[in-house]
């Protein structure tokens, strides 16, 4: 059967009347900032805190758009006959974001959580050389990255939380038990030093009965 004439603009002319009454759903961006999933993979922030100088970001990363810099110094004995330790101190952590892909495989291979995904992604610039950001730009991003998801209601408890659980139950047993001992001891050296007393008012009495009978 051959198509009807003007089918087809009667069709299209039936969409367009459709789509003139829905609501809108067109962002007024950048007067109205989008509201973002909270796994978005903006930017990159550095928590130098915990970055031992592994360099296994650098390594890993596809792009080779991580600079890390760092020297060695000595740490001194913390106990007298100990010996001295060398550790890595970090002088230059940048990540030229001009090359990044953001794959995430440097924040997924930290094994000391120092790279962190933050969901800001305003950070264009007219000169692509300004994409490179130091450490001390990566650390201002660490103040914008979201708290982490809350579990599921159904999973199960982390093994870290339930050993750290389990460790401070022990600790406050401890610490409840010597304080009870304590209060045990206390409490048993003055019923100690009330019976001694005691015994001290009641000895004199004692003594100074019969010298009054050799009296009479």
């Amino acid at each position: 059967m051959p198509p009807i004439p003007g089918s087809g603009l009667a069709k299209g002319l039936a969409v367009t009347l459709r789509t003139m009454t829905k609501k809108t759903v067109t962002e007024q961006y950048p007067d109205v900032q989008p509201e973002l999933p909270p796994r978005t993979r903006g930017v990159i922030g550095l928590f130098e805190e915990n970055c031992t100088v592994c360099m296994l970001c650098a390594r890993e990363c596809p792009d080779w758009c991580i600079y890390i810099d760092s020297h060695k110094e000595t740490v001194p004995a913390a106990a007298p006959g100990g010996r001295e330790r060398s550790r890595n101190v970090l002088d230059r952590f940048a990540i030229d974001f001009s090359l990044c892909m953001y794959c995430g495989i440097c924040i997924e291979v930290c094994p000391f959580d120092a790279l962190f995904w933050s969901p800001e992604f305003e950070y264009s610039e007219t000169d692509i050389r300004d994409l490179t950001h130091e450490r001390d730009k990566l650390r201002e991003w660490m103040w914008t990255v979201p708290a982490p998801p809350a579990l599921d209601p159904g999973a199960e408890e982390p093994k870290e939380l339930a050993a750290a659980r389990k460790t401070a139950d022990k600790l406050v047993a401890q610490r409840e038990a010597a304080e009870q001992k304590a209060a045990e001891q206390k409490a048993a050296e003055r019923e100690a030093a009330e019976q001694e007393a005691a015994e001290r008012e009641a000895a004199p009495r004692d003594t100074a009965r019969p010298e009054q009978e050799g009296r009479e």
